[in-house]
């Protein structure tokens, strides 16, 4: 198989290493109810990792902007400096409130692209759609009706609408959106937070989710659409902006068309790594254990360029490599 060139095949293993230390430091903090403490010990674990690598990393996705965050926020400079111009959007910590409850499915989740691939999103809400790999193009569409979408899967799926399962983050503002789904006849999963995960959730069979739907974050839109441009499926995405500061933040990261409906493409194109390391069990990855000897950890990385997905459980030794 012939790779197009791109990042560094090198760089999928150390992406790996920085969400594994942003998953482990976080996870000391897990089901204690702080969930500033326990963000900011992954905050502050991603960015000494990344200040190691050799790249010359600009976050577009971080922690908000530079007067709301001190570290990891949007235009922050990381790495050495001495390698390729890379886009970084990263989540120290998905599910910040799982994790301070020790509830499933909380991750420590970073993408890289090259310069100028990735989205500049601002943190705002997004609205979005999403489904696994395997569809005919532009199956499903933001803009169309939520029972017009199912009635499109189960078909597309050879199934009856009543085996079409939809993941829903479970907030008032979704009431209209989960009663219209559920009137079709399919089922609806409602998830507390983690919307990345969920997003993900639609190209694994085993999780029984079979689309996404929903407004949730921009920045984890963003990395949720370049976790599928590694592992394949459909997405888009258009920004939700409530007020005039809002627009002109966006505006400020080069958004000029605040109704435009984002593809997968537009919000994550170029070589893309993406990387998650599991804090807490969840449906996709297992939380960090701790065991007789050491400590475990299990990520996934992908690649969309090669295609690859790698599942890595890994046995640490000690905890002093992650200090």
């Amino acid at each position: 198989m012939t790779v197009k060139k791109g990042l560094s095949r090198m760089l999928t293993l150390e992406v790996t290493r920085v969400t594994e230390r942003a998953a482990v430091l976080s996870s000391l903090l897990a089901g204690r109810g702080d969930e500033k403490a326990a963000d900011q010990a992954a905050v502050d674990a991603m960015r000494k990792e990344l200040n190691r690598l050799d790249i010359d990393g600009t976050i577009v996705i971080g922690e908000g902007e530079r007067d709301e965050a001190p570290m990891l926020y949007i235009g922050e400079k990381v790495g050495t400096g001495n390698g390729p111009k890379v886009d970084i959007a990263l989540d120290p910590l998905e599910g910040t409130t799982l994790c301070a409850k020790s509830m499933p499915n909380s991750l420590a989740v970073l993408a890289m692209a090259e310069g100028g691939s990735l989205l500049h999103a601002p943190d705002t809400y997004m609205d979005k759609i999403a489904i696994g790999g395997g569809y005919p193009d532009h199956l499903v569409d933001l803009d169309a009706p939520p029972a017009e979408n199912i009635r499109e899967l189960a078909k597309a799926k050879k199934v009856d609408v009543s085996q079409i399962t939809a993941c829903i983050l479970d907030r008032p503002r979704h009431a209209e959106l989960i009663a219209a789904v559920r009137a079709t006849g399919a089922r609806v999963t409602l998830i507390t937070d983690g919307d990345i995960a969920g997003v993900i959730n639609t190209t694994d069979p085993a999780t029984h989710i079979d689309i996404y739907m929903g407004v949730g974050g921009a920045p984890e839109g963003v990395l949720a659409a370049a976790a599928l441009r590694c592992i394949g499926g459909q997405m888009q995405g258009r920004l939700v902006t409530s007020s005039e500061e809002q627009k002109a933040r966006a505006a400020k990261m080069g958004i000029k068309d605040f109704n435009k409906k984002f593809s997968m493409e537009e919000m994550a194109s170029g070589d893309v790594i993406f990387a998650a390391t599991g804090v807490t069990d969840g449906s996709m990855l297992e939380g960090i254990r701790y065991v007789r000897g050491g400590i475990t950890t299990h990520s996934v990385v992908m690649r969309s360029s090669s295609g690859t997905v790698r599942w890595v459980k890994a046995f640490h030794p000690s905890m002093e490599k992650f200090k």
